[in-house]
């Protein structure tokens, strides 16, 4: 008990020098001065490099009690914020000052500007909503901070499913029933919970799940979601729409193939291949010398969810897929590793000029 009473003491007593650390710093960060480059990096080293002053308040957070974390969070951000702001007025005031007039030459000329291009996952994510679009998919899009019901509830995932584990999903802390979104199904739960069919949507968006970064996986990533629900809605219907793609994507001789798999959402289920666009269906050693690609899962959407969003599953049917935007880049592109999408390395980013 004694020992519970001290470490009380010692945490209520980091909480206090904290505030007054905090305090002292905002006060001093108000009187900064600075009359060359090298005095505002010095100031920026002092205060936001990583062994500087608010870098080791943050990392000495980890001791203040649960109680008070938020207070302090609060205090660290607003320091954080106005040591920012305050280095860079000085940076903005310095350049301001540093400019000759005499030295611009009003008659140059403002060209050659080196022009932008698209990033290969846009491209792609155009490319596929411009095909459904022209199958009579309309847009329809959602937040990335979602709820549990709409990612999984209404999704018929299991309150035991594996997916709602830590190892998948990234929980928002103050609140245990916000997460960002593991999948584009929140936008389709969306949709159907206010709109009663025929719904014939595409769901484009970034999406997220607490994974290792590696050349194969990243903790963040990009689906397009399809579903469509009518009346009298098939699998031949499904299969059809999603020849058409294949086709539309990876050029007229591409076939595809369908594999019974399982999804919480959908039966029956299925996961889709297509003859590999490297080799031409004969092996190689991207499809692994199968002549196949897989690149979607798909199937019929559980009468259960659509019974979960308010919609008669006795009178309408209906038929989902999903697709991962990378791996469509992937076999597009043939880029080997996932993490050089987000790298915003300019000399991978110029390779896809051309197909702007």
């Amino acid at each position: 008990m004694l020992s519970i009473i001290k470490k009380s003491g010692y945490l209520c007593k980091k909480f206090h020098d904290m505030l007054e650390k905090i305090q002292a710093l905002l006060a001093e960060i108000d009187t900064l001065e600075a009359h060359s480059a090298e005095d505002i990096e010095a100031l920026r080293i002092k205060y936001l490099s990583k062994k500087g002053s608010i870098p080791a308040l943050m990392a000495d957070f980890r001791n203040v009690p649960a109680e008070q974390k938020k207070e302090v969070g609060i205090k660290i951000n607003e320091l954080k914020t106005k040591a920012f702001d305050k280095i860079n007025s000085l940076k903005a005031a310095f350049d301001s000052t540093d400019t000759d007039a005499d030295d611009i030459d009003i008659t140059r000329t403002a060209y050659p500007i080196e022009l932008g291009t698209r990033h290969p996952l846009t491209i792609v994510r155009n490319e596929i909503v411009d095909i459904f679009s022209r199958l009579g998919f309309s847009l329809a899009e959602g937040p990335e901070v979602e709820d549990d019901w709409h990612v999984f509830g209404a999704m018929n995932f299991a309150d035991d499913h594996p997916a709602r584990d830590m190892q998948d999903t990234f929980f928002i802390e103050a609140k245990p029933d916000v997460i960002l979104r593991t999948h584009t199904s929140s936008v389709q739960s969306r949709v159907m919970e206010h709109t009663q069919p025929p719904i014939r949507i595409i769901c484009p968006g970034r999406v997220y799940r607490n994974e290792a970064i590696s050349a194969r996986a990243h903790c963040f990533f990009h689906q397009v979601e399809g579903l469509y629900v009518d009346e009298d809605v098939s699998f031949t219907d499904l299969k059809q729409v999603l020849l058409l793609f294949a086709r539309e994507m990876f050029g007229e001789g591409t076939q595809i193939r369908l594999r019974p798999s399982y999804f919480p959402f959908t039966e029956p289920s299925a996961e889709m291949d297509i003859s590999c666009n490297i080799c031409g269906g004969e092996g190689c050693s991207f499809c692994k010398y199968t002549g196949w690609v897989e690149i979607l899962g798909c199937g019929m959407v559980d009468p259960a969810v659509l019974e979960l969003n308010g919609i008669d599953s006795k009178k309408y049917k209906g038929y989902a897929f999903g697709m991962g935007v990378e791996r469509i880049t992937n076999l597009k592109y043939q880029v080997k590793d996932l993490r050089m999408f987000s790298e915003n390395d300019t000399r991978f980013l110029k390779e896809f000029e051309a197909a702007n």
